[in-house]
């Protein structure tokens, strides 16, 4: 056995409590306090769930809006999409430097015609962003809703697939 430690009373309690003010101040400076939305600010997933919707639209079925592929997205970026943060913000934030530009208007306040005739110039000018919203979008909508997209198993159902049980879990 080695030498003994000295012990200082509260020594560990002291540096938990230190840590967790330190995530709580972090927390709260970075404007995320009461918002759903994990990595982008309100205004960027705003102007993603436009988007989303403009890559799925909703008709008799549910689209992207409704499955919630902004969100997973959203959810992504703290995980595996981490390297396509900067990609992302820049991205979103010429689709509404775009929008006001030649609208005068947000891109979400933007008709769904306006919306469309935008984003077909824009993914002219701007392919690898859009190529990446339309992967992420697809993978969302289409995607195993436990990871954060197809929410209520919306595109299974459009398709006629079974949701697949839940290993460990009874049906009833």
């Amino acid at each position: 056995m080695g030498p003994k430690k000295a012990h200082r009373p509260g020594g560990r309690r002291r540096f938990l409590a230190t840590a967790a003010l330190a995530a709580t101040a972090a927390g709260a400076g970075c404007g995320r306090a009461g918002s759903s939305w994990r990595f982008f600010s309100e205004d960027e997933g705003e102007t993603l769930i436009a988007l989303c919707e403009q890559i799925i639209p909703a008709d008799q079925d549910p689209g992207a809006r409704q499955a919630e592929t902004a969100h997973y997205i959203d959810r992504q970026m703290l995980l595996q999409f981490q390297e396509f943060g900067r990609v992302y913000r820049d991205g979103l934030a010429q689709i509404d430097r775009a929008s006001r530009a030649g609208h005068q208007k947000r891109f979400i306040e933007l008709s769904a015609v306006e919306q469309t005739a935008l984003l077909a110039i824009f993914e002219r000018e701007h392919a690898a962003f859009f190529r990446l919203a339309v992967t992420h979008t697809m993978q969302g909508f289409y995607g195993n809703p436990r990871h954060g997209g197809n929410r209520d198993a919306a595109s299974w159902r459009m398709l006629g697939i079974p949701e697949p049980p839940i290993r460990g879990r009874l049906k009833g």
